[in-house]
């Protein structure tokens, strides 16, 4: 099933999906029919500039969401919050074969609207995600800080384009899943849900304040497309670092941009990227207790297991052995 929309700040997502799949809309909540699948799609406005969309479903069919940009420019930020077992495949730029998420069951995406995007969700499998749609001057006045670092700075102001990624804390993944189980009947909920939105906010854009402060680079879907592109390039092969010239030639970017772009996006370097990816594996591979500790460091490509064990320890705090005892 493929849902296509163009993204405008008027654009109501469950209106126009529930004409799209046969379904009506009941104060604000959309119950997917039998004949698609079971759950529910939530809307919660707490005002013009302010608006979420809860997805709690699994379908039958492989959903394709397919946003193109408005063309106006950057006048309404998304933030979408992503967690689940399954991989969430995010693409830009018409690329169909990109994967956000590996081993880890989260994500979260923050773009402005003039970024067109396609996002595959599998049949069968439990889809539980939040879209959050705020306009850039609300945001900068419930964030009320005196000073911005410049990734807050792109965000709240209009007019930019951008693609930021980060990793959801365990804090915001249990948050998301208390937020779908609300009882909506009580007469406090909206109140309750606006709270706790910003909660999630709050989680969010505490990370991004912490990142370092660079100048701004404008982006575009082919340039997110080929960013996805070089990420899926680092994960595919963690046992071997990845060499920038190459990364480049991959990316059609020169190794300056690319640099920048990726640091921007994903808020590391290619080569801190690769090195955080390599230990969270490792710690996947740990956990599931079916390979020793030699067999993990030399399959991430260590041949020197003191080095794997040194760092595997300032990721995590344990040695491999202590944190495979542990698992």
């Amino acid at each position: 099933m493929i849902f296509s929309f163009n993204a405008t700040p008027e654009f109501d997502f469950i209106t126009y999906f529930a004409r799209h799949i046969g379904a009506t809309v009941n104060n604000d909540l959309l119950v997917i029919p039998d004949h698609v699948g079971n759950g529910f799609i939530r809307k919660l406005a707490f005002g013009p500039e302010f608006k979420v969309t809860m997805h709690h479903y699994v379908l039958k069919d492989d959903l394709i969401i397919k946003r193109s940009t408005s063309g106006l420019g950057n006048e309404l930020i998304t933030i979408f919050f992503y967690s689940n077992e399954q991989m969430l495949g995010i693409a830009f730029d018409n690329n169909p074969n990109i994967q956000f998420s590996e081993r880890d069951d989260s994500a979260i995406q923050v773009t402005s609207n003039n970024l067109s995007s396609t996002i595959r969700f599998p049949a069968g499998h439990t889809i539980r995600y939040v879209v959050i749609a705020i306009m850039p001057s609300y945001l900068k006045t419930i964030l009320a800080l005196n000073k911005l670092n410049s990734t807050l700075e792109t965000i709240t102001n209009p007019g930019n384009t951008f693609l930021y990624f980060e990793n959801m804390t365990a804090e915001a993944k249990l948050l998301l899943k208390n937020l779908s189980a609300v009882d909506m009947s009580d007469g406090l909920s909206q109140f309750y849900m606006q709270i706790k939105v910003q909660e999630l906010l709050y989680l969010l854009f505490q990370k991004l304040s912490k990142r370092e402060s660079l100048p701004h680079q404008n982006i575009n879907s082919a340039d997110a497309a080929r960013l996805l592109h070089i990420r899926n390039e680092i994960i595919n092969d963690l046992s071997t670092p990845p060499v920038l010239p190459e990364m480049a030639q991959i990316a059609a970017m020169s190794e300056t941009k690319l640099k920048q772009l990726f640091k921007q996006a994903f808020g590391d370097t290619i080569y801190n990227y690769f090195q955080r990816a390599r230990m969270e594996e490792a710690a996947f591979l740990l956990k599931q207790g079916k390979r020793s500790v030699a067999e993990v460091g030399y399959e991430l490509g260590f041949t020197n297991l003191s080095h794997f064990s040194r760092l595997f320890k300032k990721h995590y705090g344990f040695t491999p052995k202590r944190y495979s005892s542990q698992a």
